[in-house]
């Protein structure tokens, strides 16, 4: 197709008219897009110092910045295009319907994420507590958005779901700063119950780990068929519950050795899944 230089010079002139006409919308819109990028970043720095200051989880400071940032561009976003002169109502319905979509295809995740937004808000746990939940133990390495990271004594990573865990039910192990130790021991129907009771209350007694307020607890807890149960109850810290744990269990071995009496053995009358210290030894 050939243009004659008439229609060359009208076509130059309509552009010129657009962009003329034009040019203040683009200018104002562009600079409105500049500004609100760096006036955004200053009110979630703003908002991040005040929640810091506030003592707010970590975790949940993060999050709520983030969303508040993004939440701010989006706005942001149609504020620019509406400048520019295109109609947003259409793009917010695309919007609406692509939010829709995906909130219908993440369910589960969305579960995942409020339940995230409990645990946060809540804290039935913190970071580095050792907690029993949906069958596992562990100690909380991190505390996600969607997952919870645990732990295990040893040394596995374990991802809970937000969602399950904020559901179901919870122990906290560390939550507490004292801890009771919950044993049983066996011996024979021909030993001396007191003299056995007296050889346990020493090795107690002789454990600077041990704590002396709540006092310890021996006494007799079943009688089987085979054998008289003692159980055996010192409190210690939280940081030393396990210390605590195998030190009166190889102690008392050794004192009963000492004095001849022999420890029986004996089944033990709770499973796993409801003596949750069984699932630390």
């Amino acid at each position: 197709m050939n243009l004659n230089p008439n229609q060359l010079t009208d076509y130059a002139n309509t552009f010129i008219t657009v962009l003329i006409d034009y040019s203040p919308k683009f200018i104002s819109a562009f600079l409105i897009l500049f500004v609100g990028l760096y006036v955004s970043r200053l009110i979630n720095k703003f908002i991040r110092k005040l929640m810091i200051k506030r003592n707010l989880d970590p975790t949940l400071t993060k999050f709520l910045a983030d969303i508040l940032l993004w939440v701010l561009r989006v706005l942001l976003f149609v504020t620019f295009i509406s400048k520019l002169g295109i109609e947003t109502s259409s793009f917010v319905a695309i919007l609406g319907a692509m939010g829709l979509a995906v909130g219908l295809s993440l369910q589960g995740s969305l579960s995942n994420f409020a339940g995230g937004m409990l645990i946060i808000l809540f804290k039935p746990f913190k970071v580095h507590d050792t907690i029993e939940a949906q069958g596992v133990i562990g100690t909380v390495s991190e505390i996600q958005i969607f997952v919870t990271k645990l732990l295990t004594a040893n040394n596995q990573t374990i991802f809970v779901p937000n969602g399950s865990l904020s559901n179901g039910n919870i122990i906290n192990y560390s939550m507490e700063k004292i801890r009771r130790a919950d044993l049983t021991i066996a011996i024979s129907y021909d030993t001396n119950i007191k003299e056995a009771k007296d050889i346990i209350i020493d090795v107690l007694n002789n454990n600077p780990k041990v704590l002396k307020t709540p006092a310890a607890e021996v006494s007799v807890k079943n009688l089987t068929d085979n054998a008289i149960q003692l159980a055996v109850r010192p409190w210690a810290t939280s940081e030393d519950f396990w210390g605590v744990y195998g030190d009166t269990l190889q102690n008392c071995k050794q004192a009963f050795d000492a004095a001849g009496i022999i420890i029986q053995p004996f089944v033990k009358e709770f499973s796993k899944k409801n003596n949750p210290t069984d699932l630390l030894e």
